[in-house]
């Protein structure tokens, strides 16, 4: 009973989504989780093989499913993926723009063609997916969904992925800015800011040699930094994020718009303060428990 009441106020069932970016990793979570509810797609993604396995796995529980190989990056291409939708839908009800990423880098090294992509990956290619989707949107008249992944970098300084939190903080004031100008046509946009989630985009962020030291560690030692660092004291899942994705999409969100939901566990609200081993607890710089072990016998 709870769960038809529940099914019935969110309004998902018969909508079509499109996933840009919804092939693996975060972007399966949410294709799943909406074809879950009900929700007719249209995905694209650059990893082709992992998208059509989410793909099949959507159309066994009934849903239509239309896939293109894309590089969001790829103004062409993105333009094909929406001249494919309008054809085989004819309608959009909601957009998740999940496509993005970065590496770890230093400002001062990164070449021009890097720091180009960066901005493309992260905030330029929501622009143009924004500005195709609400054609298609406001075919309905009932307005829709459009909810883009930002990231706590946004809102924080980031070093080592500065262009990365730029551009993603770009894409969060123009999300609320859409939102505003959208308002009155029913269409609703917000922003997801996840931090870290166990995904392989997040592990590809980073260098090699700190994947491997990484996995060098004991099993037992592994967890411990996140367990500092994230308020509950563990990384949300993919399927987390798609459940944000579902309240933002649903008619449980209609008066929700142009804000951003922070689903990190509490890194966003801690702002900073870590829960430091030895006693320390959550305070921003380690105090003498935590800074006795790492520098003992007066070591610097």
């Amino acid at each position: 009973m709870m769960a038809g009441f529940l099914d019935e106020r969110a309004g998902l069932g018969g909508k079509v989504a499109a996933v840009v970016g919804g092939g693996f990793g975060i972007g399966a979570a949410i294709s799943t989780a909406l074809a879950e509810a009900g929700v007719d797609l249209a995905i694209c993604d650059i990893d082709a093989a992992a998208m059509e396995e989410t793909a099949q796995a959507a159309r066994a529980l009934g849903r239509t499913v239309t896939t293109r190989h894309v590089d969001a990056t790829d103004e062409a291409a993105l333009d094909a993926y929406y001249d494919q939708l309008a054809k085989d839908f004819g309608r959009l009800d909601i957009l998740v723009n999940v496509a993005g990423g970065t590496r770890r880098r230093s400002f001062m090294e990164a070449s021009r063609a890097a720091i180009a992509d960066d901005i493309q990956r992260n905030y330029g290619y929501v622009v143009q997916s924004v500005q195709r989707a609400v054609p298609l949107i406001r075919r309905s008249g009932d307005g829709g969904s459009i909810i883009s992944f930002t990231t706590i970098e946004a809102h924080r300084g980031a070093a080592g992925f500065s262009v990365y939190a730029g551009a993603k903080a770009a894409t969060t004031n123009f999300t609320r800015a859409m939102a505003v100008e959208l308002g009155k046509e029913k269409i609703r946009l917000n922003c997801i800011a996840p931090d870290t989630t166990p995904s392989r985009g997040n592990m590809n962020g980073l260098p090699p040699e700190y994947g491997e030291a990484f996995l060098r560690l004991p099993d037992a030692v592994k967890p411990q930094g996140m367990t500092m660092y994230i308020p509950r004291g563990e990384q949300p899942p993919p399927e987390a994020l798609a459940d944000a994705v579902l309240f933002l999409a649903s008619d449980l969100a209609r008066f929700v718009s142009g804000t951003t939901l922070h689903v990190d566990g509490g890194t966003m609200a801690a702002a900073g303060f870590l829960d430091w081993p030895f006693g320390d607890g959550f305070v921003p710089v380690p105090l003498a428990g935590t800074l006795e072990r790492m520098y003992r016998d007066g070591d610097g």
